[in-house]
């Protein structure tokens, strides 16, 4: 059965915008700031997907509402996957982008050019509220590329600046929003929920 009515578990009016531009006008949209007293969700889990559905769960009980919740990070190559799940306070302080990419740059700082592969993943999680247990779906988008060795552009945030995707030679923060849209981890991962969300697959 499609969904009219849909929150999606976050504070971050780029995200909303993201997703409502997927979507469409045939659903109304919704984010956390319009449910006072929505818990925060600590993100606990060890993958992606953990997270996400982590997420999704709480605000779905929290609401009553159909939920979607996503969490996304970079994974370098050199650093075996990291810094993963850990991406948003890979300094130690949560959302503190600059001090993560800094950190991250001197990490990288002696390996080898042809060792600097790295990918944006992204994993969206819809939960629906029922009477008896809740359905879910988890749907996962990535982006491949390279990091390099300066940070370049003004757009985006978090690791955009020292991101460059396959195929282009600009970095995420240089893009527009609608061509980084096109690519991104979050914009894939949304994407393929929409099936779901509007019913056409169950």
């Amino acid at each position: 059965m499609p969904i009219d009515a849909l929150v999606l578990a976050t504070r971050n009016e780029g995200k909303l915008r993201e997703l409502a531009r997927i979507l469409g006008r045939q659903i109304s949209l919704a984010g956390l700031d319009a449910f006072p007293g929505a818990p925060d969700v600590p993100e606990t889990g060890a993958t992606f997907e953990a997270n996400a559905l982590l997420k999704a769960r709480a605000i779905a009980a929290y609401t009553k509402l159909p939920t979607v919740a996503d969490d996304s990070g970079l994974c370098a190559d050199a650093l075996n996957g990291m810094p993963g799940v850990l991406s948003a306070r890979w300094a130690g302080q949560h959302g503190d982008d600059q001090a993560n990419l800094d950190l991250l740059l001197a990490q990288i700082a002696d390996v080898p050019d042809a060792r600097l592969g790295a990918r944006f993943v992204c994993a969206a999680a819809l939960v629906v509220p029922a009477n008896g247990m809740p359905r879910e779906w988890v749907v996962t988008g990535q982006v491949e590329g390279r990091l390099i060795r300066a940070p370049r552009g003004t757009g985006g945030f978090g690791y955009d600046p020292i991101f460059q995707a396959d195929g282009f030679g600009v970095t995420t923060a240089e893009m527009t929003p609608d061509a980084k849209d096109a690519i991104s981890h979050r914009g894939r991962a949304f994407r393929a929920l929409v099936p779901f969300i509007t019913g056409r697959l169950t």
